[in-house]
């Protein structure tokens, strides 16, 4: 995760697989992130 301004502005997941990243997603859609953003704000408190 990366925040920016208190706001989570990238989530980032890899598939790893015999110790080897096979695949990299990365979620930058703001719309997307607000579930992250609010569990994010919650944990914090």
């Amino acid at each position: 995760m990366a925040e920016q301004g208190g706001a989570i502005v990238t989530v980032v997941a890899f598939d790893v697989e015999d110790d080897r990243i096979k695949r990299i997603w990365a979620v930058r859609n703001p719309d997307k992130l607000r579930t992250w953003t609010a569990r994010s704000s919650a944990a914090a408190q």
